[in-house]
């Protein structure tokens, strides 16, 4: 879990939606474990900073903070590696379970 280094009060009834930058495999070779990090107007709380969930598939040569070269990754305070959305929360829906659509098939 990377810590992303602040934290939202979201107005009851919308949600952050948390993703990685484009680059963010490129750059660092790391993946968001999660796809898409959905944040609700629940998370509130004093230390309820926003983090995000990554893997890291392509460790670089790096070094280490002893200078030491390793193989991995390391993401720096300043580094931007997600970016968000804020979005209203969905209405529910309601479903209704049917036989058929009565529709045409197309191969799916």
């Amino acid at each position: 879990m990377v810590p992303l280094g602040f934290a939202l009060e979201l107005p009851e009834g919308w949600e952050g939606h948390l993703a990685p930058r484009s680059s963010t495999f490129k750059t660092w070779g790391i993946i968001q474990t999660n796809s898409v990090g959905v944040v609700d107007d629940t998370y509130i709380g004093d230390n309820d900073q926003w983090h995000m969930p990554v893997y890291c598939l392509q460790g670089k040569d790096i070094k280490s903070e002893n200078g030491e070269e390793v193989k991995g990754t390391w993401i720096r305070k300043g580094d931007k590696i997600g970016q968000f959305r804020i979005m209203e929360v969905m209405p529910e829906i309601e479903f209704e379970e049917v036989e058929s659509f009565g529709n045409k098939d197309r191969g799916g």
